[in-house]
């Protein structure tokens, strides 16, 4: 029996959903309520688009409607009629690989993607376009004066990320869907203020954590979120335009240049090393793995230039001054 407070939620979004239906496009974002969702929220509604949240949390909040990311239901109807769908759920995977968090990385990827291809699959009017995230870590651990992978000629890596990657990304190709246009996201780490990685590198730079860690050859694709926004609103319009994307600034930079970086932003009145054994004690205390800072990520967005995105902050020293 569908409960009142489920009424009212169903109840709300009607009431919004034709209040402005005649003159704002729908995007359905689903795990939005993260980092990466909310930025890409308040994006798109900048852009004067209603944003259609699907969330596995139980609130009473205006379009945001519950859904478990496993099984069809009735948020399957705010799919019909959506200018654009975009999924970014996915358990973080800062966090250690045991067995149980290593299967939920997989499933919460993969079976996100394949409900809402059968989703996709029986809308009357299907969304347009569908952006569904990716990593850049499906590449190879690429070292040195190595080439940066590119969309076309990248060499795809092994080892557990690897295989989530490729998981996920084949859920994604298998997902019949004829009438909608796929894009995977391949995403590099993105620095913002207000969540993901760089709050933290910022933590430890000023207690001195701002030298090369391990060897510091190892290199880093990264993107301001501000790019990353404006590049997924950007594949969203490009109409002939499907497959993978690598979604990373052009100009990747090694470890330790990234770690200079930091120390003259933040100057530490001391800078501590980070040999590759302490990394790994580090990683066990805060149950996380060394593979986030350790693999060398070297890539370069090759089909967004081709395309002539440009990017607000090409370069790592320029989006640092715009963060800190």
């Amino acid at each position: 029996m569908t409960s009142t407070a489920a009424l009212f939620q169903r109840f709300t979004n009607f009431l919004i959903m034709h209040s402005h239906a005649n003159s704002q496009p729908k995007v359905v974002l689903a795990g939005g309520t993260g980092f990466l969702g909310r930025h890409l929220k308040r994006h798109f509604e900048q852009l004067n688009y209603r944003v259609i949240t699907l969330s596995r949390a139980r609130k009473f909040v205006p379009n945001q409607v519950h859904w478990d990311a496993r099984k069809l239901g009735a948020w399957t109807t705010e799919l019909e009629g959506a200018a654009l769908l975009i999924n970014l759920t996915g358990r973080s995977v800062d966090c250690r690989y045991n067995e149980a968090n290593k299967h939920e990385i997989l499933t919460s990827r993969v079976d996100s993607t394949r409900v809402l291809g059968q989703a996709v699959a029986r809308c009357q009017t299907p969304p347009a376009v569908w952006l569904n995230s990716s990593t850049a870590t499906i590449y190879e651990d690429t070292a040195n004066d190595a080439p940066a992978n590119t969309e076309a000629r990248g060499l795809i890596g092994r080892g557990f990320s690897v295989s989530i990657a490729t998981a996920w990304e084949e859920a994604f190709r298998a997902a019949k869907a004829p009438r909608t246009r796929k894009v995977a996201l391949r995403t590099s780490i993105v620095l913002a203020n207000d969540g993901g990685a760089f709050p933290v590198l910022t933590r430890l730079a000023k207690l001195g954590l701002c030298t090369p860690q391990g060897s510091g050859e190892q290199w880093i694709s990264w993107l301001h979120v501000d790019d990353f926004c404006r590049a997924v609103a950007f594949l969203a319009t490009q109409t002939q335009e499907s497959g993978p994307f690598n979604l990373c600034a052009p100009h990747p930079l090694p470890n330790r240049e990234f770690n200079t970086l930091l120390a003259r932003r933040f100057r530490p009145w001391v800078r501590l090393p980070q040999p590759e054994w302490l990394l790994r004690v580090g990683a066990l205390v805060l149950r996380t793995e060394t593979e986030l800072v350790l693999k060398s990520r070297k890539v370069v967005p090759e089909r967004l230039l081709s395309l002539g995105f440009e990017f607000s902050y090409p370069t790592c020293k320029a989006a640092f001054a715009a963060l800190t």
